[in-house]
């Protein structure tokens, strides 16, 4: 397989961007000295319906009602956001005109929150300004943001580390979303007491959402190979590519997930595996919110975007739903096995890192051995037997690759340059799984 060809005008740098990060058991409860350090006075709390009646929420609120914050609550997130989702929590946060946010919750909350912040701390701007192109027009942001503390309740998508915001988009039917290291929240707090009322499912579905993301941003095309090289930093994508910086936190958060995801799953009493899997989860963050994802997540959005009528186990939703973490697995197996011969020893060492017998395995066999491997952990943890079994057929494949081609903000970084006819073929290997 050829490589990527290295063209003249290649990025030289990358950066490195996170929130910053505090953890402890119990470490919600400092949240409200945290805005009254910052001189918060109107502060926004978003959170979902289902969340605002459990204990993480509760201990938020006894934290502002102890240093009497001033705070409103906005509980109408959705989970797997839409632009009209997005755009009603912005309207909330204009009108409220509040000078810093909190979110409390998963990926969902947070990134509708990072996005209220975003428009209501840029008024005049249309809601495509700043969506990734060629589905808005993917402008930089210039504006000052508003204060974001963001406490994650999933050990999953590591939003509370990076500068993305991920919606689908109705009228297209796609996923996207807004990147820029502006969104970032300025605080992650990591409280590990908020993963033991996670059920089974969510705790299986965010965990595979971390595998991903470590897996992809360490095999995701050097950043050195990535072009353009921009004019201005300013414009260097949030996604660059993977790097030596981004690459120590992927590795170190595989290894977090091959010997605690199961158990966390397996035991919800199991407190050191769910501690151990909300910080991998920061930890995937910090490597995939500079280094970036690829195919599974590119092909993943459609996979979410096209739902018909699946509903998962332990969700308590009134719509249709693909979880995030569910839709970016289901293809992992053949997406690795595809860009394999671009870096087979990253791959060979990451199906070593998750349990493979790697010593006499052959180099060029390292797409078969992940893809082996990834199979066998997730027939281990009962997931849903490929995109047949959650209501897709090889007639929606065009459709499909339809709602990937726009994703090239991720599938660029694919350490192998793809065709159409290669994502239709990997959608048709991701039908059955076992």
């Amino acid at each position: 397989v050829p490589e990527r060809p290295t063209l003249g005008n290649t990025d030289y740098a990358f950066e490195m961007a996170i929130s910053n990060i505090r953890y402890g058991e119990g470490v919600t409860k400092e949240i409200g000295m945290d805005l009254q350090n910052l001189g918060a006075r109107r502060v926004c709390l978003m959170t979902d319906k289902n969340l605002s009646q459990l204990p993480p929420v509760n201990a938020v609120l006894n934290s502002l009602a102890k240093y009497s914050i001033n705070f409103q609550m906005y509980d109408n997130v959705r989970v797997e956001p839409t632009d009209q989702s997005f755009l009603d929590a912005i309207k909330f946060a204009k009108k409220g005109e509040f000078d810093a946010y909190v979110a409390v919750g998963g990926g969902s909350v947070i990134d509708t929150c990072k996005a209220a912040n975003l428009y209501a701390s840029s008024p005049t701007s249309d809601f495509l300004d700043y969506v990734n192109a060629p589905i808005g027009k993917g402008k930089p942001v210039t504006v000052p943001l508003k204060p974001l503390i963001a406490v994650p309740t999933t050990a999953g998508t590591g939003s509370e580390t990076t500068g993305v915001a991920i919606f689908d988009f109705k009228e297209l039917k796609v996923k996207t979303g807004i990147a820029s290291r502006a969104i970032k929240p300025t605080l992650g707090i990591i409280d590990p007491l908020h993963t033991l009322s996670m059920p089974e499912r969510i705790v299986a579905n965010s965990g595979f959402d971390v595998l991903c993301h470590a897996l992809e941003s360490y095999t995701a095309l050097p950043y050195n190979m990535r072009s353009p090289c921009p004019s201005n930093p300013i414009n260097r994508p949030a996604y660059q590519g993977s790097n030596p910086i981004s690459d120590v936190w992927a590795v170190h958060a595989l290894r977090i997930v091959a010997k605690y995801l199961k158990r966390a799953i397996r035991n919800p009493e199991d407190c050191e595996a769910r501690a151990n899997m909300h910080l991998a989860s920061a930890f995937a963050g910090i490597g995939f919110g500079n280094a970036g994802v690829h195919l599974c997540h590119g092909m993943s959005y459609p996979i979410s975007g096209l739902v018909k009528t699946y509903k998962p186990k332990d969700y308590n939703v009134d719509h249709s739903l693909v979880p995030h973490g569910l839709s970016v697995v289901l293809t992992s197996p053949a997406v690795f096995a595809f860009t394999a011969p671009i870096h087979p020893e990253r791959h060979l060492e990451a199906a070593e890192i998750l349990g493979a017998d790697i010593r006499t395995a052959r180099i060029k066999d390292a797409g078969f051995i992940l893809a082996d491997t990834l199979r066998k952990f997730l027939f281990d943890l009962n997931v849903d037997d490929g995109l047949a079994a959650i209501g897709y057929s090889k007639a929606d494949i065009p459709a499909l690759v339809k709602g990937t081609l726009p994703q090239e903000r991720v599938t660029k970084l694919s350490p192998r340059p793809q065709t159409e006819e290669d994502l239709s073929a990997l959608f048709e290997a991701s039908m059955k799984l076992y």
